[in-house]
């Protein structure tokens, strides 16, 4: 156990380590401790109880068999428990679970239940995929959760990211021969440091380093093309982040298109990445062809755009179609990233047949935590090669 759910046992670790089994196995007879609760502990098992109680396994003696049913007053109390004997980490998780095994996803559309349960990214995907029936007396407040989630992220992610990108666009921008006012002095002077003239005390400057005058306009395109159907809920939550993000930077053209059947681009709502968010609709099928084309007609400078398609890859479209959209954007000089997510979920299920097939035109597929997409943007703008973690590329060698 942790947070605030730690206790001791009178400094005795061997009855300590019995409270925590007990607590793990739920007290059936087998479970073999003998440890009886009491006071929090009690109170504890309860609430693991009403969530982890039931499943289909017969049991002897007392089984573990609660249930929140579907009483909004008792799951408010039971939300009120889990935030005071847990840390919002695992309460975070507890809440998930309850929403998945024990179906209380309806019960988000009551305005009282969305203030009491503790707001992530997930709970944000949750939200959005039961817009459609979320009555308007909830939608303000679920609108409000949706807000404390995204200005979270962005806390998190903007410092970061903007520096990040601003140091691969001006390397990408950097010039042999600068006019004299776009000469960058300090990167100038450490160029050449082995010109130095000690009598004089000066440095020859054999080597100019600067900008030229794009620096001051749109250096970069980035084409932001996302997945929307409902297993890639937290991708599209922190696609709309980083759109955000990149449509504050200057230097930065920002695309954000987001695809199920349909195409929908969502660029003119950048500046509301709430707004972004409730544009969208979790579920449906997939055309990544369809949505491919489409942003293969709106790439203007190619040399510049970077590409970054975040989709799991189970194309519902034209296979054969889609590989050739990608095939035919990098031929045009534009970069391509393809991102199976963009989660801290782990490694997500995926079309491995044509993860691999990208792997083989040079897009190799990899999933990509919020914290490494500004590295992989960066390596995008200035056209290294990509951070691919070692256990996240899907490639031909990959386990099928």
């Amino acid at each position: 156990m942790t947070g605030e759910a730690r206790m001791t046992t009178a400094g005795d670790p061997v009855e300590e380590r019995l409270r925590r089994w007990r607590l793990v196995l739920g007290g059936d007879a087998a479970d073999g401790t003998g440890h009886a609760l009491s006071g929090q502990d009690a109170a504890i098992d309860d609430a693991l109880t009403a969530l982890y109680g039931k499943d289909d396994t017969p049991r002897t003696g007392r089984e573990r068999a609660g249930g929140l049913g579907a009483s909004a007053p008792s799951v408010a109390r039971w939300l009120g428990d889990i935030r005071t004997y847990f840390p919002t980490s695992v309460v975070q998780v507890m809440q998930r679970d309850a929403i998945d095994r024990l179906g209380l996803g309806t019960l988000l559309l009551e305005p009282e239940m969305l203030e009491a349960v503790e707001a992530d990214v997930h709970l944000v995907g949750t939200l959005l995929s039961l817009t459609k029936a979320m009555p308007e007396t909830t939608r303000e407040t679920a609108r409000e959760v949706v807000r404390k989630v995204v200005e979270d992220l962005e806390r998190r992610l903007a410092t970061r990211t903007r520096a990040t990108l601003t140091g691969a666009l001006d390397r990408s921008a950097r010039v042999r021969r600068p006019r004299h006012h776009d000469i960058d002095w300090n990167r100038t002077v450490a160029a050449n440091l082995r010109h130095y003239l000690p009598d004089h005390g000066t440095v020859v400057p054999e080597r100019l380093v600067g900008y030229g005058r794009a620096s001051r306009s749109v250096r970069k395109e980035v084409v932001l093309c996302v997945d929307q159907s409902g297993s890639m809920a937290s991708s599209v939550v922190y696609a709309a982040v980083f759109g955000a993000v990149l449509a504050s930077m200057r230097a930065v053209a920002t695309r954000l298109v987001v695809f199920d059947t349909e195409v929908v681009d969502l660029t003119e709502r950048l500046d509301d990445p709430v707004d972004v968010l409730f544009a969208t609709r979790l579920g449906g099928g997939t055309d990544i062809n369809r949505a491919l084309a489409y942003c293969q007609s709106r790439i203007t400078r190619p040399a510049d755009t970077v590409v970054v398609l975040i989709s799991d890859l189970y194309e519902g479209g034209i296979r054969d179609g889609m590989l050739k959209r990608v095939a035919a954007v990098k031929a045009s000089g534009a970069q391509f990233v393809s991102l199976l997510a963009l989660s801290d979920e782990g490694a997500p299920a995926y079309d491995r047949e044509h993860a691999a097939a990208l792997a083989e035109l040079g897009a190799p597929a990899f999933a990509c935590t919020p914290d490494l997409f500004p590295e992989v943007m960066a390596a995008a703008i200035e056209k290294r090669p990509l951070p691919i973690p070692d256990a996240g590329a899907a490639g031909p060698d990959s386990p099928r």
